[in-house]
């Protein structure tokens, strides 16, 4: 990873308040404050994976970040980011949306641009992911639902989750670019798997309807390639009844299997404008997606984009181009 900021070019005695300078000046728009004195070192590296940015922030000495409403609003902050945060050492208590919890070592905590309270204790680390907003809220709803709540290492599914970006952070330079994209995105399935499985356990029951849609939309998302994938089958892996299910749908004005198809074709949609899969035939990107043959994607597709997959495929390389 590439250090980006670091203590070491402060001048000897006060580091924290140039720190803490160089991070507004640079990257995040923060008040700092410490309620000890004592060295105070820290860096900040970066990276990144696929489209996703990933930087690890190292500190020695207990300091406290802020970020208030009124610069949020005054900055024009963009909010289409949420930062999932794999703590490695020390604890961190972050507070977001009048939600106060804990991460130790092995913990996870999803934040997002906005007025945020960050207690960091002694010496720390951590790994921050910046992930597309709505590759996460799309499966789990608003975000305000679950910043700030605490993914315990003692979960079985936060264990899978920092186990597998710990690797894949390390292996990342011997990947193609596509294959670093493709695991990041099996990386952020995982965490929204944790999450809804967290959000299971936390939220008021009056949520437990939506969630399970959520969760539904989550293994969908999980499972686009698997040509079996029906209402029947997606609701008994939610634990529930296919009416019930199809009830949930319906509250929010969907049907379950228009939902399957949508986001069959969105996502082949979005595999045929991606430079990275230019090499793949359209035939394969087909059978990924869950289309048992070409003649029924192609057919599917162009009611859905009014164009052929080869067409869309043309089109977009020419709009990239331009």
């Amino acid at each position: 990873m590439q250090t980006v900021l670091t203590t070491d070019e402060a001048p000897s005695g006060n580091t924290f308040d140039p720190w803490c300078e160089r991070l507004r000046e640079k990257y995040f728009p923060i008040e700092g404050s410490r309620d000890e004195d004592g060295p105070f070192q820290a860096r900040l590296e970066l990276s990144s994976i696929g489209n996703m940015t990933v930087n690890r922030f190292t500190q020695t000495g207990s300091a406290r970040y802020t970020i208030r409403d009124n610069v949020v609003r005054k900055k024009n902050l963009r909010d289409d980011t949420l930062t999932v945060s794999l703590r490695t050492r020390g604890v961190a208590q972050t507070l977001q949306h009048d939600r106060t919890s804990i991460q130790r070592p092995g913990d996870i905590v999803i934040r997002e641009v906005g007025p945020l309270d960050l207690h960091l204790r002694d010496f720390s680390q951590d790994f921050n992911l910046g992930v597309p907003r709505h590759k996460i809220e799309n499966l789990l709803g608003n975000a305000k639902i679950y910043t700030s709540l605490t993914l315990e290492a003692e979960q079985a599914s936060t264990s899978l989750v920092t186990s597998f970006f710990a690797e894949l952070i390390r292996i990342r330079h011997e990947l193609s670019p596509d294959t670093a994209a493709r695991m990041g995105s099996i990386g952020v399935d995982l965490i929204v798997a944790g999450m809804a499985d967290r959000l299971a356990r936390e939220v008021p029951r009056s949520l437990h309807g939506t969630l399970v849609v959520q969760r539904a939309k989550a293994y969908v998302e999980a499972h686009i390639g698997d040509p079996t994938l029906d209402p029947a089958q997606l609701a008994a892996a939610m634990g529930v009844s296919l009416r019930r299910l199809q009830e949930l749908f319906k509250e929010q004005g969907r049907q379950i299997a228009e939902w399957i198809w949508e986001r069959r074709l969105n996502i082949a949609a979005g595999r045929l404008a991606d430079r990275g899969s230019a090499h793949r035939q359209i035939a394969d990107l087909a059978y990924g997606c869950g289309f048992s043959s070409q003649s029924h994607f192609s057919r599917r597709f162009k009611d859905r984009f009014g164009m052929t997959p080869r067409d869309y495929r043309e089109h977009a390389r020419l709009r990239m181009d331009a």
